[in-house]
């Protein structure tokens, strides 16, 4: 009846990941560099690991209109 087993209703965002040399302390602040983007979102997140397990699953998240949404598309 449907092309999936499980369906994920819920978030997907656009993770933006900065590069550190070190963990700053409390309070301090240090420069960040090689910004990258990768998917993300606890519903997208939770659909690629039942994916990777083997179940033909499908996500139902809101994107924007922007490069980030359709990098989720």
């Amino acid at each position: 009846m449907y092309d999936y087993d499980l369906l994920v209703v819920g978030s997907a965002n656009a993770d933006l990941v900065i590069g550190v040399e070190r963990r700053p302390g409390a309070g301090e602040t240090v420069l960040g560099s090689d910004l990258a983007v990768h998917p993300g979102g606890k519903g997208g997140n939770q659909a690629v690991a039942a994916a990777r397990l083997g179940a033909r699953t499908a996500l139902l998240a809101r994107v924007g209109d922007d490069d980030y949404g359709r990098l989720l598309l």
